[in-house]
């Protein structure tokens, strides 16, 4: 049985087609899953073979005079999530059927022909990558703080939840405990690599510490820089002068939107890493206890089979845990009727003691789904009673 299921309806031309399939293969294999084996990739003809209990979603490239208007109709009946996309040019009233039309759209980009941003729309709402968009801008205020601005304001207008120092701690609140939790619940790192940027104790920690949780950067280097070593492993964009339009910003608005959809693209590849880095500290506490890990099942649930010979459904998750990413844990064991509390594993290091303490309260409140940190998981598991 395939894990996720996706389909492409509507009137994509055929390029359009196989950009946005070739994307989707690459997201996945991010995650170590293989298209037309872990995710199947339906058309119009095809759809209705659906497996209702895979977790599903489809994107409809809408037209003058779009197809699969059917297949479409059926779809929404379903409750299941369709993406209405049109392109650049296009007019969702003209485009779009009226059915669709309550559905938020997207207008796809002419500089991403890969569609880039409409594969990330449709595997967000399987759950493969999840729907919280958060970057971390790391940069020295004496030698980038305009470029930090712009691109701040310009993430923000493509859909993302971006931490910049200046505008996202409140005054009273403390201010490295607030930007080390904010790190750990971001997807990516941008890194404006200014000659001074490795001065600073702050930048250094906040580069260190993102490569210890496994957040990818995106190095942003400053003209006839010559970047650090130790930075080498990140992906890169190299500034021309030119691309600067003073010596701290912005970038040039072409440079600028590049960069963005870079973000975009690292973004899968970095909740990936962090998805196996905490899978593999779990079944590795799994196994010094004595138990195993049994597979994988739907919604990614790695199954764990106790001493006793008592299975735990468990839900890796990447990031800050929530009462909402609670409650989406509880929701996905019931429709997958896994018969056990599922356990939620997240890794805490990082987290506001504050936060600590409201996941714990959680976690005595709610009985539906259960929450676990990765370093504890052996000792929690190796006394579990649900």
């Amino acid at each position: 049985m395939s894990l996720y299921e996706l389909a492409i309806l509507g009137s994509p031309a055929a390029e359009e087609r196989d950009a946005l399939t070739a994307t989707l293969r690459g997201m996945v294999e991010d995650f170590g899953l293989v298209l037309d084996t872990d995710v199947v990739v339906y058309d119009g003809a095809t759809v209705s073979g659906r497996d209702k209990r895979a977790a599903f979603a489809a994107a409809f490239f809408g037209a003058a005079a779009p197809t699969d208007i059917e297949a479409a109709r059926e779809l929404v009946l379903a409750s299941a999530p369709i993406i209405p996309t049109i392109a650049a040019n296009g007019d969702f009233a003209l485009h779009v059927p009226e059915f669709l039309q309550s559905a938020n759209g997207l207008k796809r980009r002419a500089d991403d022909p890969a569609m880039t941003e409409l594969a990330a729309a449709m595997l967000e709402c399987v759950g493969l990558l999840r729907r919280q968009r958060r970057v971390f801008v790391s940069y020295r205020r004496v030698e980038s703080r305009a470029a930090a601005l712009q691109l701040h304001d310009l993430l923000n207008a493509r859909g993302f939840d971006v931490f910049l120092d200046t505008h996202d701690i409140r005054p009273g609140d403390p201010f490295q405990d607030v930007l080390w939790h904010r790190l750990v619940d971001s997807d990516v790192m941008v890194m404006l690599d200014t000659p001074g940027y490795f001065d600073s104790r702050w930048t250094r920690q906040e580069i260190g510490r993102a490569r210890a949780k496994d957040i990818q950067v995106l190095r942003v280097i400053w003209p006839e820089h010559v970047p650090s070593k130790l930075t080498d492993m990140a992906e890169t964009v190299y500034l021309d002068p030119a691309e600067l339009t003073a010596s701290d910003g912005p970038i040039v608005d072409q440079t600028a939107e590049a960069i963005v959809l870079r973000v975009e693209r690292l973004r899968s590849r970095s909740i990936a890493a962090r998805y196996m880095s905490i899978t593999g500290k779990l079944r590795a506490d799994v196994e010094k206890i004595g138990a195993s890990v049994e597979g994988v099942g739907a919604h990614r649930a790695i199954a764990v089979r106790l001493i006793g010979d008592r299975k735990v459904w468990a839900y890796p998750i990447v990031g800050v845990p929530t009462a909402e990413i609670l409650n989406d844990v509880a929701e996905k064991a019931r429709r997958a009727d896994q018969g056990e509390v599922p356990v939620l594993v997240y890794d805490h290091v990082g987290i506001r003691d504050a936060w600590s303490a409201h996941l714990q309260w959680l976690d005595e409140q709610i009985l539906s789904v259960r929450a676990i940190k990765v370093s504890e998981a052996g000792w929690a598991l190796a006394a579990w009673e649900g």
